[in-house]
């Protein structure tokens, strides 16, 4: 029988947050050794998500990995905050960073440089 409204359901779980200790990535040249922890880890993890496109590659889930494709060709007015905000949106997907700031943009032609 299906609860009538959510009073009636039961929370039977709980959260953690998962060790940050993962296998050391070595990029270049692309080797994987070792373990790494903390704030590497983080940092790892960030070079991560900015190097894959969000929605293109099944393996990962869809909120991992930042939208930054359709970018490509667009009036930089429009690219500059919308940069800022999608580094923003796939960087706090992972529980261990809070937010990002500082934002600086080096425009050089049709090429920008991001800082933050």
């Amino acid at each position: 029988m299906i609860p009538a409204n959510n009073d009636d359901l039961r929370v039977d779980y709980d959260f953690s947050e998962l060790p940050s200790r993962t296998y050391k990535l070595h990029a270049p040249p692309n080797t994987v050794s070792g373990l790494t922890d903390k704030r590497d880890a983080v940092r790892q993890a960030i070079y991560l998500i900015l190097s894959v496109e969000r929605y293109e590659h099944i393996i990962y889930s869809w909120n991992y990995g930042v939208e930054l494709k359709d970018l490509f060709g667009k009036p930089t007015s429009y690219a500059l905050p919308e940069i800022k905000r999608r580094v923003t949106e796939a960087l706090t997907q992972d529980t261990r960073i809070t937010g990002t700031d500082d934002f600086e943009f080096d425009v050089r032609g049709n090429v920008i440089h991001v800082t933050f």
